[in-house]
């Protein structure tokens, strides 16, 4: 597998030595003795920050992202995030799997709530709240900004309290559209004053999700209709 094209850090990314958490450093560390010709850091955003699409996920997957270093490249869920943002005009070319397939990303951009992998796929609590914070820059340095889609709960509420919003009043729940408006402005910063972010939410499109039936193509593809739908009334 080619190695990811090298790319300059933006300012809100973390910087690969991240140290905030170190049960994520620990893990990190010994993945970097174990597989040296893996990624093994922070994942970086993918896009571009004029994009008008945030898709928002958990954290890498062990042998996708942090292998190959680009956003659910590498894994079940991304071969079911990609196939579906090609269809819905958010991506264009080839997904192969491979950070250097030539895949473009159209008016969108994909990140984490957890940059770095967890072990089992499972970050604390702490973690979350701690990686919030790149989270939070991410959707501040996109001035074009009009739709967030969280794959889960955790990336849900991590977007919803980056927001300064209550969980109570915005429970995720699968095919669910929420306003992130006027009351955040103080929370996220002046852009969302004038600037109002529609979030949808999905169920995570892992391996787990969807060979269970809990989230199926056919659900998943819904979602990102009524994103297309959304930003064409804009």
């Amino acid at each position: 597998m080619a190695a990811p094209p090298p790319q300059m850090r933006l300012p809100f990314e973390p910087d690969p030595e991240c140290g905030f958490c170190p049960r994520l450093v620990g893990f990190r560390n010994g993945l970097r003795t174990a597989q040296p010709g893996w990624h093994n850091a922070p994942v970086p955003f993918f896009g571009t920050i004029d994009a008008q699409l945030l898709v928002v996920g958990l954290a890498p997957g062990l042998n996708g992202a942090n292998r190959t270093g680009r956003p659910f490249t590498g894994d079940f869920a991304g071969d079911l995030l990609y196939m579906t943002l090609i269809e819905y005009g958010f991506a264009s070319g080839t997904y192969d799997a491979r950070p250097d397939d030539g895949l473009r990303l159209v008016s969108s951009a994909i990140t984490n709530a957890v940059r770095c992998v967890p072990p089992k796929n499972k970050p604390e609590s702490s973690e979350i709240n701690n990686c919030r914070l790149f989270l939070k820059r991410t959707i501040m340095a996109m001035p074009n900004l009009r739709a967030i889609v969280a794959l889960g709960r955790i990336a849900h509420e991590s977007v919803i309290r980056a927001y300064g919003l209550r969980l109570a009043l915005l429970p995720f729940v699968h095919g669910s559209q929420y306003v992130l408006g006027k009351e955040s402005a103080a929370a996220i910063g002046a852009l969302a004053r004038t600037k109002p972010v529609s979030l949808f939410d999905s169920y995570h499109c892992s391996r787990y999700n969807t060979n269970t039936g809990v989230l199926t193509k056919d659900m998943f593809r819904a979602v990102f209709a009524k994103v297309r739908e959304r930003l064409a009334d804009l």
